[in-house]
């Protein structure tokens, strides 16, 4: 017998099979035309189920609102936004979505090579997973089918009583360019949640301070043969940089609030070479004090080697905390819902950017809440349709007036 599928499961399985990668070497939002399909969908079904002043910008931005329900139009509007795209780190298509039923605790075979142990708190639940080939997409997709489960129950049910509801469903989140024409005003939301985290539960409103930093060696080239005492290898030089840092603070030996710097490419000839790292930490003075450290390394190594070493830095989001924390009511509102769906909410820090932690800094208050994607960014990745579900439910009771 073929498993009834919830209608969250069964969006989640038509919006994964679309492929919707992003590209991190293009400038255009969206940086891929295929992001353009879903998001004609996305308007095509939001019209369907009724709701209301949907449009897709230039940019393939999908935003659409729920009236408030009568005699509550006083009441604060809240936006819910999830991303469209899928990471480049993995094949995003074909996506061959499949439902382990009940899952029995042993490990699942994706394919004749990739197999799959999920987490234990799944035991007995069915769990939408890929072939081992590609990834799912759950990450955001799964984000996009419980909003999109949300907005259908607030419109079909009018015993729920909500203050405006606004949706949102962005492009490109996943090479940085989420918000780059994300228009506050014209979304019309005074606060809103992201739906983009990982376990049921889970509540981020804590992110990193990020910078970028580039590494310059400029060295000098002589023939080998005659190489004692002037040559000058850039590319060892750039090697021997990275060793200088502390091995102890790295994305490898790290977790919870603790920063990191993370050599995430390098390149180079005896002539010339250059290192890239991203850099990490919770407190703004932290990420400060590791660019002083990389800026010292740098001229210690051109005062020992006699190449020339530069390092140049750029910023690249700040901590949302400051945003929210004013806000703290959302973080209530998320946690009530939670508990109110037999689920203990995890606060916990985002180790990574959010597109809300932008829009935060945009004027836009915005928390991230969990979207029950497991090794996201993987071709092992996996969702829960029952946490899937509790996701759609939990997202209902904050939009609604308790």
């Amino acid at each position: 017998m073929i498993m009834s599928l919830s209608k969250t499961a069964e969006r989640l399985i038509r919006y994964a099979k679309i492929g919707t990668t992003s590209a991190e070497d293009r400038d255009e939002v969206p940086s891929t035309e295929r992001q353009w399909k879903l998001a004609l969908i996305l308007e095509k079904e939001m019209r369907e189920i009724g709701v209301e002043n949907v449009r897709v910008s230039e940019h393939a931005y999908v935003f659409g609102e729920i009236p408030a329900s009568d005699g509550c139009a006083d009441l604060p509007s809240i936006g819910f936004i999830a991303h469209m795209d899928t990471a480049p780190d993995a094949p995003g298509e074909p996506v061959v979505p499949r439902v382990v039923e009940k899952w029995d605790g042993e490990e699942i075979a994706l394919n004749e090579a990739v197999s799959l142990m999920p987490h234990a708190r799944y035991l007995g639940q069915d769990l939408i997973v890929t072939d081992g080939r590609t990834l799912l997409g759950a990450d955001d997709k799964a984000g996009v089918a419980a909003i999109m489960t949300m907005a259908e129950r607030l419109i079909g049910d009018p015993s729920v009583r909500h203050g405006r509801i606004l949706v949102g469903f962005t492009p490109d989140e996943e090479v940085g360019r989420g918000t780059a024409f994300f228009d506050v005003k014209d979304f019309g939301a005074d606060v809103a949640y992201t739906v983009d985290g990982g376990t049921l539960g889970e509540i981020e409103y804590e992110n990193f301070n990020a910078a970028s930093a580039t590494i310059e060696v400029k060295g000098y080239n002589i023939h080998p043969g005659s190489a004692k005492g002037l040559m000058k290898n850039a590319a060892s030089i750039a090697a021997s940089y990275d060793r200088r840092l502390p091995r102890n603070e790295r994305p490898e030996t790290t977790e919870g609030y603790e920063g990191f710097y993370h050599l995430i490419s390098m390149e180079g000839t005896t002539e010339a070479a250059s290192l890239r790292y991203i850099i990490r930490d919770f407190e703004a003075e932290g990420l400060e004090r590791r660019k002083s450290v990389m800026a010292a390394e740098a001229r210690a190594l051109q005062e020992e080697s006699g190449a020339e070493v530069t390092a140049t830095f750029k910023d690249s989001y700040r901590n949302m905390r400051e945003k929210i924390e004013p806000h703290r009511e959302l973080i209530d509102r998320a946690e009530a819902a939670f508990r109110k769906n037999g689920v203990e909410p995890a606060i916990i820090p985002c180790r990574g950017g959010t597109d809300g932690a932008t829009l935060s800094f945009m004027g836009l208050p915005c928390p991230n809440l969990s979207a029950c994607g497991e090794n996201m960014h993987s071709v092992k990745e996996y969702v829960s349709i029952q946490a899937l579900d509790t996701m759609a439910d939990v997202l209902v009771d904050i939009a609604c007036v308790h």
